[in-house]
């Protein structure tokens, strides 16, 4: 079974300190946030629409190898069958966001690849 894929769901940057990306990011390349969460005091997710692709940052996981590309998928459940049964290693299980859901699978180089699929909009 394969899993179907949609598109890129974004690609991912960790930063170390938000100030200064946004500084980066919004200062210098002209970017506007499409969407932003504070998880905890001090710790963000912020994404950028470019050209209707988002570009995500995130403080949230220093020191930790971070997904750096994230594909959209179909079926989320189905593509989590899939790569349960495919043998490959899941870095981590479903994640529950409020626009989306995740999960993290690696490759055969031990990459980590994040299948997403954003929740419909009510």
């Amino acid at each position: 079974m394969s899993i179907q894929v949609k598109e890129f769901a974004f690609v991912f940057y960790p930063v170390t300190d938000i100030a200064r990306a946004r500084k980066f990011y919004e200062g210098l390349l002209g970017l506007k946030v499409g969407y932003q969460i504070e998880y905890s005091p001090g710790r963000w997710w912020i994404e950028y629409d470019v050209a209707g692709q988002a570009l995500g940052i995130s403080n949230d996981i220093p020191g930790k190898t971070a997904s750096s590309l994230a594909l959209e998928v179909v079926d989320l459940d189905a593509a989590l069958t899939a790569a349960k049964a495919s043998g490959f290693t899941l870095s981590r299980d479903v994640m529950e966001f409020p626009p989306c859901r995740m999960f993290i699978v690696k490759d055969s180089d031990g990459n980590e690849i994040t299948l997403h699929q954003r929740k419909a909009k009510t």
